[in-house]
């Protein structure tokens, strides 16, 4: 996500953040670049360190407008970094400290710019309009997996180091003076340009070996994963084009990830030998994945009558039936958000029809259609659709949600209580076990639930507060005799405190 995108755009508070760990970032002069460590040199910058810094971050990325947690597209793009990450395994570029000390979550942005980043600790963030650009899975797949490489090489411990041992306390300050300034933007914007304006607007500016080493190894990654390698040059020829004709601060990949001629050959050099360089082929996922990333990035009237524009012009001869999947299901999409209730059933028919003959296009056809009629307040037809003892995480919270609001909140308590216990930073999850919890009048297990939802999302202050309300709760008799319960939010809450008063220590 990047804060300078748009410089119309007020910055958020976690733009800020963001935008301030960048600058620290990029920082690093180009005469102390040259003398980087020795390629896959950690630096000075231990990995629990790296992992507290990305945990800020992330933090203020949760609380940003534009975070998304869209169950079904968050399923898909998990299925992809979870293939990329095993292969890393598999291939030793991930070592068993940083995979279980790093955090490895991917967070979606519904910006519109096309972007794509690394930050300390694993997380990964990955907006929607990148997403949406994309027209295979290899595509996608290669992006992550060159962000994933820059992770598994340190890179950004490893520029740090060439700050010397200020990068950390240079880093933690420029955070908190980005936060500080979080109710005044003329404040923010005078703090960023004090920062660099050029660190800023090049983001993690990684060196050009860094980046080739990225490449490399990403490739590697790819290819272990099972996914097209020519989704690579496909990415990079795709990003290169637009770099030629929209220059205008919407492709900020571009800028962080300079895509040159060299780089796009060295790519297409790592093809197999013999191979035709044949873009990798549409998939009905991937063509309706990419619609919904549009319809979620194009919020405004104008952008989604344009979908729905687009369909009523397709011609099904002249596209494959995967393409045609794509627009259908943008259509339908946008046709609910605009409460055009027979417009988006004509379009879902339509779905329907050209999705039959695949499985996994078919379920999301159908939970497309349940996640409409929960649109138009129809949740018992939703919930009929929705199978909630099937395994998918959509399937399990669209199916929740239909039900607690058919007045079937009963049935939906044990099937989320089990889900949170095997997800436990699944922060959507909580907060419909809450939802579930409050219908049924138990009162204080709903308050834990929204506790822990707190939790997931780090921030830890917000989680004390909900606990020791529970903790009220259970001194004014209100609890009952839920005599567990309550024994669970002591446990918690003294859990949780040590972790408040270890990030205030960190502040």
């Amino acid at each position: 996500m990047n804060p300078t995108a748009n410089p119309k755009r007020t910055l958020s508070g976690a733009r800020r953040a963001a935008a301030a760990l960048l600058a620290c970032l990029a920082l690093v002069q180009p005469a102390a670049r040259a003398q980087l460590p020795t390629l896959g040199d950690a630096g000075d910058l231990n990995v629990s360190a790296e992992r507290k810094l990305g945990e800020r971050i992330a933090r203020e990325l949760y609380r940003d407008p534009d975070y998304l947690d869209d169950p079904v597209l968050s399923e898909y793009v998990q299925g992809i970094w979870q293939r990329l990450l095993t292969a890393a395994r598999q291939r030793g570029e991930l070592t068993a400290e940083l995979d279980d000390r790093f955090a490895w979550e991917v967070l979606i942005g519904k910006d519109r710019a096309i972007n794509a980043f690394a930050l300390p600790g694993g997380w990964m963030g990955l907006n929607l309009g990148l997403l949406s650009v994309t027209t295979s899975q290899d595509e996608l797949a290669s992006v992550l997996a060159h962000e994933l490489s820059h992770v598994t090489q340190r890179h950004i411990s490893r520029i740090m180091a060439e700050e010397n041992r200020k990068g950390p306390l240079m880093l933690a300050a420029m955070i908190l003076g980005a936060l500080a300034a979080s109710k005044s933007p003329d404040a923010a914007n005078a703090m960023i340009a004090g920062s660099q304006a050029v660190a800023v607007q090049s983001q993690l500016n990684f060196s050009r070996d860094m980046e080739r080493e990225a490449d490399r190894i990403g490739f590697g990654v790819l290819t272990q994963a099972g996914y097209d390698p020519q989704g690579f040059v496909t990415m990079f020829e795709k990003l290169q084009q637009a770099s030629r004709l929209n220059d205008n601060g919407s492709f900020p990949y571009l800028r962080t990830h300079p895509m040159n001629t060299e780089r796009i050959a060295e790519m297409q050099a790592r093809q197999p030998m013999g191979r035709a360089a044949t873009p990798p082929a549409p998939t009905f996922e991937h063509s309706m994945m990419a619609a919904r990333a549009k319809v979620f990035s194009y919020p405004g009237v104008d952008g989604l009558r344009a979908l729905v524009t687009e369909a009523q012009g397709m011609d099904p001869a002249r596209l494959a039936p995967a393409r045609q999947a794509g627009v259908l299901y943008a259509a339908a999409f946008a046709s609910s958000r605009l409460r055009d209730g027979a417009g988006a059933a004509q379009w879902l028919a339509r779905l329907a029809a050209v999705t039959r003959g695949d499985a996994g296009a078919a379920r999301l056809t159908r939970l497309l259609e349940a996640e409409i009629a929960l649109g138009e307040g129809n949740a018992a037809r939703a919930a009929a659709l929705v199978d909630l003892a099937a395994p998918g995480r959509p399937e399990v919270l669209l199916g929740s949600q239909a039900r607690v609001r058919s007045g079937r909140a009963p049935e939906v308590s044990s099937r989320l209580q089990t889900w949170v216990a095997l997800h436990p930073r699944d922060a959507t999850a909580w907060q419909l076990l809450a939802s579930a919890y409050t219908a049924q009048g138990q009162t204080l297990r709903s308050i834990r639930a929204e506790a822990e939802a707190q939790v997931a999302h780090l921030d830890y202050a917000a989680a004390v507060d909900r606990f020791r309300a529970a903790q009220e709760l259970v001194v004014r008799g209100g609890a009952g005799s839920d005599h567990i319960e309550a024994s669970i939010v002591d446990t918690r809450a003294r859990e949780v405190q040590s972790m408040l008063r270890e990030q205030a220590l960190e502040r």
